[in-house]
């Protein structure tokens, strides 16, 4: 096994976004003293919101524990939703596979080889239903991570839900729809911007109607996270999104008192702790200034930011995985610090594999033990008033605050994400991170230290190889056995709906309730809006 090499040189040391750390912190390190700090800090609940947006925070109510979850056909993650939530998981996060991602059906020869592979086969309202069968919806709630095909698949959840007799009011849950960290980041959009962003506001409209308990969009720096941004990066292109997404629901006349107070927020939480924390702590303090400020909030729950934590997948390793669950342990420890409502610990098989059972109880485990044993929970914000902390609060808040600065100079998120600026820094902060590992300088056990060059490969899971044959024959007997004349006036409704500027949720409610497929809906927007290629970069 290697073993380190010696350590950093004490005066070059810094966290992992590059922000230089002392030997030491005092009272010194805190601009303005006790009084400025007092001021930055509030209490739990009350603006700034920095040590939380609620004043008893888990006192009052854990955070909800959300596996994400799904793969193969609806039965498969049926049947893993039921486990987990068999094991005291208290909220679902659905995986939707890449030809539902993108708007194509099970069936369709672009999607064969990737049907329920890194997530489950979403093609009818019929498959929603088959997802959440025995599960009551008016109890648990729901997280789908879906961004470019995010209005057709609450249309088929709604619809679902309406077979279960479930009144869309008492719907809990979040949809990601979160478009522009598909074109900054993780690349699954079908849209250009411009209609994509249209798309989004339609929803966030009708839900600020129809849905008064559900979180129509999930404003996510996760993925950029996941692509190799910093935490700075992370904070600053999250909040750059929100303000494009708040200007774009404002100019269609929405009031942001109403919207604001169901907006949630996606951070990732990786492994530098205090970082970490003092991210969240701060990200709370922007928002709360942004909302105030910007778009002249009045009620403080339009300002109080909520987030889910994804812990980070990036951040772990084929080699040596059960090394993985300490990793995991610590991320979800620093969601905790920083005040987290929602979170999802990663399975220690989730670098090479869709995670066992085991893994995935494991990681459920892991919330819990940190819940109910840790003593973490006792108190709100409990590292508030760390000198360190609270500096590295304050400098993360203003590296970040000066970022999405420079952001606003561009023109903001959508015009400096069409001139590629943001994906560069990504992509340079990821080499960067990519170079510190290779020369040991980032250490990583298992990989370049510790490690052990002689072990076996890890067997990884299979999707059944049958699947995708099943889950295509299925949905032809669908769509044979529909009222063809009703499916065909739904689809006339949904383009002269969108054609004519109207609010495109009611006519995507009546296709899916007319049995018209996810790919059949994405086309009638392909048709319209056209597809999305993102530019070569050379």
């Amino acid at each position: 096994m290697t073993a380190p090499s010696g350590g950093r040189d004490a005066a070059s040391v810094t966290t992992d976004s590059g922000i230089p750390v002392d030997v030491v912190y005092t009272a010194h390190d805190v601009p303005g003293g006790q009084e400025a700090l007092a001021e930055r800090l509030g209490l739990p609940g009350e603006p700034p919101f920095t040590r939380g947006p609620y004043p008893t925070m888990y006192r009052g109510q854990l955070w909800t524990m959300r596996q994400f979850a799904g793969f193969g056909s609806p039965e498969h993650t049926n049947e893993r939703f039921r486990f987990l939530l068999g094991q005291g998981q208290t909220a679902l996060s659905v995986a939707f596979d890449l030809p539902t991602q993108l708007g194509y059906d099970s069936g369709h020869p672009m999607a064969a080889a990737e049907v329920g592979r890194t997530g489950v086969a979403i093609d009818t309202a019929a498959d929603m239903a088959d997802v959440f069968d025995g599960i009551p919806l008016d109890k648990v709630s729901v997280n789908f991570t879906i961004n470019a095909t995010a209005p057709i698949i609450l249309a088929t959840y709604l619809v679902a839900a309406e077979r279960a007799q479930v009144p869309f009011e008492a719907l809990t849950g979040t949809l990601q729809n979160d478009i522009l960290k598909e074109f900054l980041a993780r690349k699954a959009y079908l849209y250009p911007p411009g209609p994509s962003l249209r798309l989004v506001t339609d929803v966030v409209e009708f839900s600020s109607r129809e849905l008064p308990r559900f979180n129509p969009i999930s404003v996510t720096g996760y993925h950029a996270r996941e692509a190799g941004c910093d935490a700075v990066q992370e904070l600053a292109l999250t909040m750059a999104s929100a303000i494009a997404y708040c200007e774009a629901f404002t100019a269609a006349g929405l009031r942001f008192d109403e919207f604001a107070p169901r907006l949630s927020f996606h951070f990732a939480t990786t492994l530098d702790l205090f970082e970490e924390v003092a991210k969240l702590r701060a990200a709370r303090r922007i928002w709360y200034r942004l909302a105030t400020e910007r778009f002249g909030a009045t009620s403080p729950a339009a300002a109080r930011l909520r987030f889910f934590s994804g812990n980070s997948g990036t951040t772990l390793t084929a080699q040596q995985p059960l090394n993985n669950v300490i990793r995991s342990t610590l991320q979800c420890l620093g969601a905790v610090l920083g005040g987290a409502q929602s979170i999802h610990v990663m399975g220690y098989d989730e670098a090479y594999e869709i995670p066992s059972e085991e893994a995935v109880t494991l990681s459920l485990r892991t919330q819990q033990i940190i819940a109910l044993e840790s003593g973490v929970t006792r108190t709100a914000d409990p590292l508030a008033g760390s000198y360190y902390v609270e500096r590295l609060t304050d400098e993360i808040e203003a590296r970040a605050a000066a970022l999405l600065a420079d952001i606003d100079a561009l023109g903001g998120a959508a015009a400096a994400i069409e001139a590629g600026i943001p994906q560069r820094w990504i992509a340079e902060s990821a080499y960067r991170a990519e170079q510190e590992l290779a020369s040991g300088e980032r250490p990583k056990v298992g990989v370049n230290v510790y490690a052990d060059e002689d072990a076996a490969p890890p067997s990884a899971f299979a999707v059944d190889p049958l699947v995708a044959e099943r889950q295509a024959a299925r949905t032809r007997e669908r769509i044979a056995a529909r009222d063809q004349r009703r499916h065909a006036s739904a689809l006339a409704r949904l383009d002269d709906d969108t054609r004519a500027g109207r609010n495109v949720m009611p006519a995507l409610i009546d296709g899916a309730r007319a049995g018209a497929t996810v790919g059949e809906m994405a086309d009638v927007f392909r048709e319209l809006f056209g597809e999305f290629t993102e530019p070569a970069p050379w």
